[in-house]
């Protein structure tokens, strides 16, 4: 049975020592990574638990209550533990040991957050939207472009916890990214909640170039030559996409620049003048959104002009021909009149004289339809 299986069991065993009987079942199999998406979620919700002292790990398979005991009586380095989609009953002997909030541990369990940044005494609690750009062949008017998920991270003097939810936004290469520099984990937990923060920001990057390539794609088609035959439906659905990736980078940027403005424990001092880095990266994920949104109602403006201007032509084509065949029409009307004294009816060149007449008529007039360009 996993680390993350028995923890499962905190609640019926109680407390730390529960916790404790918990971890010492762990050392019966070690603990699996499941933070690369390579590697199979074994459905358990704790992804890893490492401590750190001077920026180096010290432990893989340590016991979680262990670890935190030796770095709070050393005095020295802190403890990362991740978790994916855990339960209430899986954070309860959790959220014990640390001592987090309440309304915290409800806000990671339900999930579904705006990005915020919140204190609760000694402890910081942040919330990320991770968004994650879903292939596909082409752009129709039902193709989901931007998928969406959630980090969130417990901030405190000796520990750092990060909560995914979501199938992607995974920690993995960034664990390992941190591990290769040992100096920026010697900052502390605050190194590792900017490192999250950095890494979320980029992906905004990296979808934003995805969704350009959707958009020169929409933007090529409907100045084509027939662009009046685009679906307007795909340039809906790139809208309402884009709404997506809105409204998980806009709200980002009150706790960025809470974090690199405002003074907090949890937050070595070093640290803050990087989270103005990343204030920075998200101002210019914004500022594409921004652009990205007006540039398609002009797509979708000028689509609408093209509809209007083919229908136009069309009508024109229709009134040109019906005027045309008018000219036959009332003719043969005039001399399907049931007079008993109507000129030419009994003159031996009548027909041919009528029928040359609508075929001149009907000449003239297509040649100067066809002149005014309405056919």
């Amino acid at each position: 049975m996993s680390m993350a299986g028995n923890l499962r069991k905190v609640t019926r065993l109680g407390g730390v020592g529960g916790l404790r009987r918990v971890a010492r079942l762990a050392r019966r199999r070690p603990r699996v990574d499941l933070s690369h998406p390579a590697r199979s979620p074994l459905g358990s919700s704790v992804v890893n638990c490492v401590s750190y002292r001077d920026g180096v790990r010290v432990s893989a398979h340590g016991e979680l209550v262990d670890a935190v005991q030796q770095v709070r009586e050393s005095g020295e380095g802190f403890v990362w533990l991740g978790l994916h989609e855990p339960t209430d009953r899986e954070l309860a002997g959790i959220a014990e040991l640390f001592d987090l909030h309440p309304l915290a541990i409800e806000d990671t369990v339900e999930a579904h957050q705006r990005p915020k940044l919140e204190r609760y005494g000694e402890t910081l609690f942040a919330v990320f939207k991770t968004v994650c750009y879903v292939e596909h062949e082409q752009l129709t008017s039902t193709s989901e472009v931007v998928n969406t998920g959630e980090i969130m991270v417990f901030v405190g003097q000796d520990f750092v916890i990060t909560v995914r939810h979501g199938r992607h936004g995974s920690l993995g290469p960034l664990r390992e990214e941190l591990e290769s520099d040992p100096r920026q984990l010697a900052a502390g937990p605050s190194a590792v909640l900017h490192a999250v923060a950095d890494h979320v920001v980029d992906d905004y990057l990296t979808v934003i170039d995805s969704v350009q390539e959707d958009m020169d794609e929409v933007e090529t088609e409907v100045f084509a030559e027939h662009g009046a035959r685009v679906d307007p439906g795909r340039i809906y659905q790139l809208k309402r996409e884009l709404l997506e990736l809105k409204r998980a980078v806009a709200p980002l940027s009150g706790p960025l620049e809470e974090l690199a403005t405002r003074p907090a424990r949890a937050v070595a001092p070093e640290t803050q003048a990087y989270f103005r880095d990343v204030s920075d990266h998200l101002s210019r994920a914004k500022e594409q959104i921004a652009a990205f949104d007006e540039l398609l109602n002009s797509i979708l403006q000028a689509h609408l002009a093209q509809v209007t201007v083919a229908q136009n032509e069309d009508m024109r084509k229709i009134t040109a021909w019906a005027a045309i065949v008018a000219v036959p029409t009332m003719v043969c009307g005039v001399y399907g009149m049931n007079f008993a004294h109507m000129p030419e009816l009994r003159w031996r060149y009548g027909y041919g004289m009528a029928i040359g007449v609508m075929s001149v008529a009907c000449l003239l007039l297509y040649r100067a339809f066809r002149r005014s360009r309405w056919l």
